[in-house]
């Protein structure tokens, strides 16, 4: 986003256009999209659609989509892609690592006071482990599969760091 800004608005001001509506895979792309923009609330309340039940199974690209009860993506009569996408998009909200660093809760939402999340995996089999209480990184740890070099950014703070095999380090930003 900060290497391409034009780009990051031109990309913003067509999901603006396309607006908020849809179904289970575009859902997911909207949520993975408007993350990589670090908009945490807006992916957020394009989650809380996705995950709202429905039992409805006519075909509706616009205002239908939701969750069923089994909490297959309601994208009738079901489309696995949004189930992951989702997850995708989540992951989004809270690990980037498209840049040459890997960057800590990018767009977390205002209502994602207090979380913790283990196991998410940055490009270069790197495995974060996060905790944060209002709104505020408050750990964060870091498992490589092979001795390398990474860039951690977390509220424009950079850092560097040179994580040895399988061991986890505990991340001091």
């Amino acid at each position: 986003m900060d290497r391409t800004p034009a780009l990051a608005k031109a990309v913003q001001q067509s999901l603006e256009r396309r607006g908020d509506d849809g179904v289970g895979w575009t859902y997911a792309w909207k949520i993975a999209l408007w993350a990589r923009l670090q908009q945490g609330d807006r992916p957020l309340k394009l989650l809380n659609k996705q995950l709202r039940p429905t039992s409805d199974m006519d075909t509706k690209y616009d205002g239908g989509g939701g969750t069923y009860y089994n909490m297959f993506d309601a994208c009738p009569p079901f489309q696995i892609d949004g189930n992951f996408g989702v997850i995708a998009g989540m992951a989004e909200m809270l690990l980037q690592s498209h840049e040459d660093f890997i960057e800590l809760l990018p767009a977390l939402p205002a209502n994602w006071k207090d979380g913790e999340i283990k196991g998410l995996v940055a490009r270069g089999a790197i495995e974060i482990d996060l905790k944060w209480t209002n709104g505020q990184l408050v750990s964060a740890a870091a498992k490589a599969k092979k001795k390398q070099k990474c860039r951690v950014k977390y509220a424009g703070k950079l850092l560097e760091l040179e994580l040895p095999a399988g061991e986890k380090v505990n991340l001091k930003i």
